[in-house]
């Protein structure tokens, strides 16, 4: 069987052209570099902002940026391996693997973001229940199930109980294949991508047309009362900024997925191979470009960057400073050093 996985000659039998699997080569390797610093950055810089680090939402993002530190740092080094031999020379189980954890991610990413979105949802239309709704515990209930879900859709296949996770061969692809005539993959798109995308846009509609309504009753209280406080007015201008910066991040993730499930369900038989190449590199970005929108659309999540940045630059420069005065304290030319010589060095008493 290990035949089957390393053994196979696939230069010429191959879907894919020799120049697409140059470029997603080179985009596996520079996605997966990128990707890692970018996402353990953000990670970093999250824990570190007193602010951020208290929100409810931070904690699904920073569930979004482990999912997609582990794709980066796991899936796309194997990725560009298969793609620059242009085969799969590193065994079935590695295989096996690399599928579970490929979908178990992008589940992971997405339930991810439907967690950020109902959070969204709530803060807004039940502001008054939502400190009991999402208490410590609550939060890491819900985290815990993303991640259990997420993997446990992929259970079936790892196990060969409803399809199976293996190479395909004229794609050297590890993915998942039928079994006895039957594959969950399409399943999986409906259940594991499409149902998620459908809460998601309902969602943000909701959310959409609850902030229209809010605002015309706040023009309303203005006429009546008055201009409304500074510190209530900051906070839905803060909560906003957040929300669009959400519903960004999860545009860029349809947009970069959207064309990958697509081409895997509509194209089996690799018909058109640069659009599965172009598709599959449009999925990897995904994980890379979050930290991108993070510091491009919100305030916040700028800070905490450049918070990471100073605490960066502030212990460098006392690392300097206290080698510095290491150094000058052991100088022949300091003005105590000779009574920091060895006792032994000095001269005895007549």
């Amino acid at each position: 069987m290990e035949a089957n996985y390393s053994d196979i000659d696939l230069h010429n039998g191959t879907f894919y052209p020799t120049e697409a699997t140059i470029l997603a080569a080179v985009c596996a390797c520079v996605f997966s570099v990128v990707g890692v610093v970018g996402n353990l950055v953000t990670t970093v810089a999250l824990l570190m902002h007193p602010k951020l680090r208290g929100h409810v939402t931070t904690m699904f993002v920073l569930s979004l940026c482990v999912s997609d530190l582990l794709f980066c740092a796991i899936n796309l080094p194997l990725t560009a391996n298969r793609f620059i031999k242009q085969h799969w020379s590193l065994g079935p189980q590695l295989c096996q693997m690399f599928a579970f954890v490929f979908y178990g991610n992008e589940a992971v990413s997405l339930l991810s973001m439907v967690a950020i979105t109902i959070n969204r949802y709530t803060l807004i239309a039940y502001y008054d229940m939502y400190s009991q709704i999402y208490t410590s515990t609550k939060i890491w209930i819900q985290l815990l199930l993303i991640w259990i879900v997420s993997f446990g859709f992929m259970v079936p296949p790892l196990l060969g109980v409803w399809g199976q996770l293996g190479l395909e061969k004229n794609t050297f692809s590890c993915t998942i294949l039928p079994k006895d005539g039957k594959s969950p993959k399409k399943y999986l798109f409906v259940f594991g991508f499409a149902l998620p995308c459908v809460v998601i846009i309902v969602s943000y509609s909701c959310i959409y047309w609850r902030v229209r309504e809010s605002k015309r009753k706040l023009e309303g209280r203005r006429c009546v009362c008055g201009k409304l406080s500074g510190q209530t007015a900051k906070e839905k201008e803060e909560d906003s900024r957040l929300t669009t910066l959400m519903l960004t991040i999860f545009l860029c993730f349809l947009a970069c997925f959207l064309p990958l499930m697509i081409m895997n369900v509509a194209d089996d038989g690799i018909t058109y191979p640069w659009l599965h190449i172009i598709a599959s590199i449009l999925a990897w970005a995904s994980s890379v470009i979050n930290p991108l929108i993070y510091a491009a659309t919100n305030r916040q999540y700028r800070a905490a960057y450049g918070n990471l940045l100073k605490f960066c630059k502030s212990t460098t420069v006392a690392r300097r400073t206290t080698w510095g005065s290491r150094t000058v304290g052991h100088s022949s030319n300091s003005p105590n050093y000779g009574d920091k010589r060895n006792p032994k060095d000095k001269p005895a008493n007549l």
